[in-house]
Formats: C-alpha cells, structure tokens, sequence
C-alpha cells in the first residue's frame, strides 16, 4: 500500500472534499518565502510547497479503465486504488494576485526546466534564490507554478519529484513479463546497468531463466549475434571479483563501443506505471474544480491549466492525449491548453506494462522502444501497411479536447521523426491539422540551444546557439489568450510538401561546405510488432519486436547558405552570420561518424571576407559582401525582431536582450573588422 510512503514529519493533512475524491489528502511537508519575499509584478511576493499528495482512484471509473493494468492493482476496504505523488509548487502568496491559470510542466526524468526555459534561470531541484527565479518572466505574469510526480523509476537523488505505483499481481501471485535493456557504450567497460541511463532498473527474476539472453549486432538493422551464456551473466565488477546483481549485466570480454548489445529477460512485479498521468489529471483537476486548504487555493481561483512539457515530456504529453487522460473522473476537462515541445512524432511507455519511461528513441540509443509509433497525426489516418486507422486525438471526445502547440526544432525533423506529425503516412501530401491545433518549427534549431558562444561537444561541428525560447515567451501567452478566449494565436509556421519546403532527403540541397560532411540517412520511425497485447491490453509479448519497415519522413529544404526556408526564424537566423542546422553528426570519440549526433544541431559560421571564402572554397557570401557594418547588421536584426513581434510571435520587451545577444555575436564573427 502507498501508505508506506508517508512522510515521516508532515505539517499540515487535509482530507479531499467530495467534489474531488480522487485526491485523498495533500501533505504539505515544508514552506518558504522565494527570493527573501521579493514582489513579482502584480502578483507580488511568492511561496513554494513541497510534500506529497495521495490518490484513491476508482477502478471501474472509464476515466480509469484506460490505465494499464488498473484491475490488477491492489485496492483499499473502499475498492480505490492508491498511490502518491510528490509535488512541488510556486505561487502568489495572495493567490487572487495571479492570473487564475496552472502551469504544470511535465518533470523531465523528476526534474523541473521551467524556470531556465522561460525565465532564463539558473537551474535548481529546490529553486528558491533570487538568481534561481532568473528573470521573473512566469512570476511577474503571475502563473501558479507546479510539478507532480509522474514516472517511477527516477535516479535516487534529492530534489526529483516521483510517483509512488502500487504493484500490479495476478490475484496477489507475482506477474512475470519481456524486459529488453538496450546497452550501447562509447568507451569499452564490461558491466553495465539494465536500466536506461542511471534510472531504476527491473532486476531479472531468476538468473537462470533459458528465456534470458544476450545479443549483439553491429548496426541497427543489422542481424544479432547470440552470445553465449557462459559468457556473461547478471552482475558487476567489484574489487576485481564479479559480484551478482539482478539489475547489472557483466560481459566477460567487455561491451564495445559502436555495437548495439541487448539483454532480454524476465522481470516480476510490474509497477502500475499509468497511475503516473492519473496522479498529474487529478491533482489539476483538483486544484480547477476544488480547492486545496493545505496550498491556501480556495475554490474558483485557478480557471484555467496549462501543460507544458520538453523532449521526453512533450512526448508524454502527446502519450497522455493518446489514451485520453485529459477526462477527470468527474468526466470534466483537464487541462485547457497543451505545449508539447520537441518532442517531434514520439510517443512513450508511459502507460505500458513492464514500462521503461525514461528509454526514448535516438540515431543510435535506445532502438527499437516504443516511442516513434504510429498514429503520428492528430487526425486520423490509414496505415496503407497495416490497414489501422487511428489518430494521436481519437480518444479525446470534443469536451475534453484541448488547445494544442506542437514546436519543434529543425533537430526532431532529422532526429524525431517530426514530420509525420504533418504529412500523409506514404510522405506524399501535407496532413490537414485540427482546428484545435497550432505546429511551429524553429527554423535552424537544435533540440536544446546550446551556449554562446559555441562549442564543440559530440558533434564533428560545434553545437547550435540558435536560442528560440524567446520565441516560446510569446507562444505562452498567446496560449494563455487563447484558451481565456481572448483571442486566437498566430498562425501556424512549419515546413510543407506543397510549396516543395518539406522534402526527401535526397532533394535537400544543401551547399558543398569545406570541412561539412552532410548527413546520408535520418533516424527512422520503423512499423513494429511487440505482440497481439500491445495495442488493447498494453502488455509486450515480443521484445525485441518485429521490424516491418520503416515509414517515408521529410526534412525543411535549405537556401544558397543551408539555412532552412521555412519556420519561424530567429532574427540571427533572418540576418545569418552563420549556417544553423539541425544535424550534426557524430564525432569519431563519440558514435559512429556517419550517423546523427543526439539532439545536436550545427553552427558553421560564414567566412568573414571575401578573400577567406574564395581560399577555402565556400560558396556562401561572406560577411564582408553582405553587409557595410555592426550598425546595419544590427539595423536589420532591429527590423526582423519588430516583424516577430506585429505577428504576435515575440514578445517587445524581449527585442533589447535580441540585439544585446545579435551584438555580441557580430563582435565574435568580426573580431577586427569595424565597429
């Protein structure tokens, strides 16, 4: 029972009221002024809380029937199902000083990026200092601020917000199912853990199971080779001497790097991981339709909810729409407004026995998991393969739908498969899009905007400073407008097969760069099989599953300096001093040097003079040919920040950090030229 989680010193419990009970009390475990009291804005000054809050959900609710395993998760003498949550959340400490709606952003992996996204902030697990609050952008505007746990299996480190899931069984016997643990390293070791990354991982059941196994192939599509078992076994490295781990693997003769292994085995006790969404649905719900004494939010003052969520996040979002989670138990909307960033066409096990929510899908990481899966659109449409027809937003009846942004950088069309989100399955036509919803591409970006000036990480270029969240200040209000009903967002600005801006990679034509090696293949989004209980039940039967082939993706076409067409474009993307793309491929040190650098883009900056373009051979115009100086560079980057700005994509008082920024890059780009 989620009971056990119970924090040892709790300051404040409040029982639900009826209206919400769902939610069966928060815990409010500590509470503190932000930035020594300072005023926000109107808002004026701000408080955090942190604690838990505990649910008890009907399982016969068909709000909750979409939950995976729901009817063999353990109950309560009531017939609820419990479980918890952390929380932490930022407010207006006279509440009625905000703007009435909840931002929630989706934890990466436990951790909280709002704050370094809109307001530039330092980033923090516990942000409370004037430095950690940046800029104040979401405070002066008076948003209510909040995390909830939602994924199981975070690393254990201090200040990550998790969700506490019951254990599913087969009337109280232990259920065995498929894990797969993918391995791939860049430096040889010979132990490894079978979780992604550092998360929590399932440990094998029995070691002994003739159903485990080893495998190792040398390219993605590439056949595997079983090793065989006397060669490895499930354990680690210590002092020398191998020591038995259910959640380590151990290779005799190391893992290599460039190859892809895989261990596949056996695990018991599947966490009931889609209580992770339940626990974000009722905890908004609650704060929309209730109120919560413990948070000192009384009844009618949060009106509206926001999601907001970024790469594994956005993804959830989308994965959360899927299933249809954006109906309460009360069967009332949820959230009013959803921002699914970078998170391209992927969805994620988020809602799957056995899940592993952290694994995503990269050019060479974590193959073959389900996160790039069909439907990709919101309306639906027709595999001609497989003869399904399904859509991301069938689920969602009319009631419950809310508004949608999609923004993605140029990366996730080279990297995520973004382009799906907007074209036929067969890549031939352009997609018509929901009237609910609005698609952005951030023209030259790359997953997330590196610093500046930029540097060299795993690419073989330097990585992509293109810093498109100033456009993403504007795009939350407009959001916010729109769902008060106070007026309709800018149009939607992405690539298009129509007017040929969206095309094969074949067709990109991209200049002949000196030093430039351009990419000769994207990461795929395959047609796969995980068994006849994925779809209904949720449940993988074949991992790794059955690959029927891939389908047909686009990239943004390029001009004469392989600067997309398309999109939105920040202004030092409109007034280039470089070339900004959303590929980078890897560097020899760190992945195979002909495929895609994890969400990295590239910056190649322009020759300065005419006589270094003409000595290396670069066919783009240097900076010399294109403009008389600092002043008509920044002159035009004026100009093109004022037109974002009339369309509603920019915020005004944003210009001025544009041009400080846009100044300082002309200074790099013309250390001797004059000023």
């Amino acid at each position: 029972m989620v009971r056990r989680f119970m924090p040892a010193v709790v300051l404040v419990c409040v029982v639900a009221a009826p209206l919400s009970a769902e939610v069966v009390r928060i815990d409010v475990a500590s509470r503190a002024d932000l930035a020594g009291g300072k005023a926000f804005g109107a808002a004026g000054p701000y408080e955090k809380l942190v604690g838990k809050i505990y649910f008890g959900v009907d399982p016969a609710n068909s709000a909750n029937q979409i939950i995976t395993d729901i009817d063999n998760a353990p109950r309560n003498g009531r017939g609820r199902v419990e479980f918890a949550a952390d929380f932490f959340l930022m407010k207006p400490k006279r509440i009625e000083l905000g703007n009435g709606t909840v931002l929630y952003e989706v934890s990466n992996r436990g951790g909280k990026g709002m704050l370094g996204f809109f307001n530039r902030a330092a980033g923090s697990l516990d942000p409370q200092s004037d430095a950690e609050m940046g800029d104040g952008f979401l405070l002066k505007r008076g948003f209510t601020l909040l995390w909830v746990g939602w994924q199981f299996d975070p690393p254990a480190r201090a200040g990550l917000v998790r969700v506490y899931a019951p254990i599913a069984t087969d009337n109280g016997n232990a259920i065995l199912g498929i894990v797969r643990s993918e391995v791939i390293v860049a430096r040889k070791t010979v132990d490894a853990s079978l979780a992604d990354r550092n998360h929590v991982a399932y440990p094998v059941a029995d070691d002994s199971d003739a159903a485990n196994s080893l495998t190792v192939r040398d390219t993605i599509e590439g056949p595997r080779r079983t090793i065989p078992r006397g060669e490895w076994r499930f354990g680690r490295l210590e002092s020398g001497k191998v020591v038995p781990d259910p959640t380590r693997v151990y290779l005799a003769n190391g893992f290599e790097p460039g190859k892809i292994y895989e261990v596949v085995y056996r695990s018991a006790n599947p966490p009931v991981v889609g209580v992770g969404p339940a626990a974000i649905r009722d905890a908004i719900s609650r704060l929309k339709y209730g109120s919560a004494e413990a948070l000192s939010i009384p009844s009618g003052v949060i009106k509206r909810a926001i999601a907001f969520g970024v790469s594994q996040s956005g993804r959830f979002l989308r994965t959360y729409l899927y299933y249809g989670f954006n109906e309460d138990e009360g069967h009332r909307k949820v959230f009013d407004g959803v921002m699914a960033h970078v998170a391209g066409a992927g969805r994620g096990s988020f809602n799957l026995r056995f899940a592993q929510p952290s694994r995503d899908g990269h050019p060479f990481l974590n193959l073959f998991y389900p996160t790039d899966i069909f439907p990709f659109t919101d309306l639906a449409q027709t595999d001609p393969e497989s003869g399904a027809t399904d859509g991301l937003l069938s689920r969602v009846k009319p009631a419950f739908m809310p508004r949608i942004f999609y923004t993605n950088s140029s990366y996730e069309y080279w990297g995520r498969a973004a382009s799906l989100i907007h074209t036929t399955i067969d890549g031939r036509a352009d997609a018509p899009l929901s009237t609910n919803t609005r698609v952005y591409m951030f023209s030259g970006g790359q997953h997330g905007p590196s610093g500046f000036p930029p540097s060299r990480s795993i690419g073989q270029q330097v990585n992509n400073p293109n810093d498109y969240r100033w456009i993403m200040r504007g795009l939350l209000e407009s959001m916010n407008r729109w769902i008060a009903d106070a007026g309709e967002p800018p149009p939607s600005r992405y690539p298009r097969i129509e007017d040929k801006t969206l095309v094969a990679l074949e067709d990109l034509r991209f200049p002949k760069l000196p030093g430039v090696d351009v990419p000769t293949e994207l990461h795929k989004a395959y047609r796969v099989d995980y068994g006849p209980l994925f779809a209904a039940k949720g449940i993988i039967t074949k991992d790794p599953p059955e690959v029927k082939g891939a389908y047909p993706m686009r990239v943004p076409q390029v001009d004469a300096d392989g600067n997309e067409i398309a999109g939105l474009k920040m202004p030092e993307v409109e007034v280039p001093l470089a070339t900004y793309t959303g590929w980078n491929l890897f560097n020899s040190d760190s992945g195979p040097p002909h495929l895609l650098s994890s969400m990295q883009g590239s910056y190649m900056a322009l020759p300065r003079t005419r006589a270094d373009r003409q000595r290396t051979g670069d066919p783009r115009l240097s900076i010399e040919e294109r403009y008389q100086g600092r002043q008509q560079y920044l002159r035009l980057v004026t100009e093109a920040s004022t037109s974002l700005v009339r369309e509603h994509y920019l915020l005004e008082e944003d210009v001025p950090a544009i041009l400080e920024r846009a100044g300082r890059h002309w200074d790099l780009a013309t250390p001797s030229s004059s000023r």
